[in-house]
């Protein structure tokens, strides 16, 4: 099931489950139709084009399936989104090969969510209320790395983060993200798994920016490939945050070449990179597993650690190896303990 670019909301539960409605199959072959499908327990979606402003939004009967059997495109509005929406609990959703097309190029001016246009950004936003499984996705901006005639020279694509994730029991797996911005941000949220995925061309995995109230806990970053990337593997907390805490993060058989900046960054000044710590978010538990091996190019720092006063207890790194670059700085925490970087 292959994506292109747009901004998506998903707080939905694609687990099977017995359908509690209507058995039949309703058919959207326009925004039009939707209202109808709605009340049956199969969905069919032909191609047809979204007019632009509009939200094409389905909500589902519980254990409905939702069916892509055409390719759907997106009418080019200068305006908040979401484009496509899904409600509902224990849904099936089979993309079928078809593909959703937010016509991103028509938005990029090399700034994103920060430029002048409204643009397509962030491609899913998650807060679904149960447990989800996303898998076999493929999330395809690489056309974003060129520039184009409003990007001033610069890659054209950016804010353009694969996954934002602000949820509890979410896994993540088997997909492939070409951006130019996280191939998956986890802002807060416990108990989620990225694992098995390919991130190319963006800025890498990472948990946060962590803001203020947020706690991120219980994170598995397992079996993932990152190429060409600014980092391989982030945290990221806001220097103003107060009362937020990211604890017991396991990064395991992750791998990644081509990193550009840094390997791993631990990071407490966002937005600023090394900057001036917070002192206000609690980080602890923060454990390298087995097999993370990780080359980074001449011109990028190995690891950098920038601590505010809370990061604490011992972190046990002996499952990290990064090669290349130069060493980083590791400021204001003494207790990493193994590894080579």
């Amino acid at each position: 099931m292959r994506y292109s670019l747009a901004l998506f909301t998903l707080p939905v539960a694609l687990v099977a489950a017995t359908p509690v409605g209507k058995r039949c199959t309703g058919t959207i072959s326009s925004l039009d139709d939707v209202a109808a499908a709605e009340k049956c327990t199969t969905i069919n979606i032909n191609a047809f084009t979204v007019p632009a402003g509009k939200t094409f939004a389905i909500s589902a009967l519980d254990g409905a399936t939702i069916n892509l059997v055409g390719d759907v495109k997106f009418g080019v509005a200068n305006w908040a989104g979401p484009l496509f929406s899904v409600t509902g609990n224990n849904l099936i959703f089979n993309g079928n090969g078809h593909t959703f097309d937010g016509q991103g190029a028509s938005y990029w001016d090399g700034q994103g969510g920060n430029g002048v246009l409204n643009s397509p950004a962030h491609v899913y936003s998650v807060s679904n209320p149960a447990k989800l499984v996303m898998s076999k996705l493929t999330i395809d901006n690489s056309a974003g790395d060129k520039p184009n005639s409003k990007s001033g020279g610069k890659a054209a694509g950016h804010n353009t983060d694969g996954f934002d994730v602000s949820t509890n029991d979410l896994t993540i797996e088997n997909s492939t993200i070409y951006n130019q911005d996280d191939c998956i941000a986890i802002n807060k949220g416990s108990n989620i798994i990225f694992q098995g995925n390919t991130c190319s061309g963006g800025h890498g995995i990472s948990i946060g920016s962590v803001s203020t109230d947020a706690t991120v806990k219980d994170i598995q970053i397992l079996n993932n490939n990152v190429v060409d990337s600014d980092q391989a593997l982030r945290i990221k907390t806001k220097s103003d945050a107060t009362n937020a805490s990211v604890a017991t993060v396991t990064y395991k058989g992750n791998t990644a070449t081509g990193i550009k900046r840094f390997g791993v960054i631990v990071d407490q000044s966002y937005p600023s990179t090394l900057g001036t710590p917070g002192n206000n978010v609690v980080i602890s538990g923060i454990t390298f597993g087995a097999g993370n091996n990780i080359a980074v190019t001449s011109g990028a720092q190995r690891v950098a650690v920038d601590c505010g006063s809370k990061c604490t207890g011992t972190w046990d790194w002996s499952g990290l190896k990064v090669t290349g670059g130069t060493a980083g700085k590791i400021d204001n925490y003494k207790n990493i303990k193994a590894g080579s970087y």
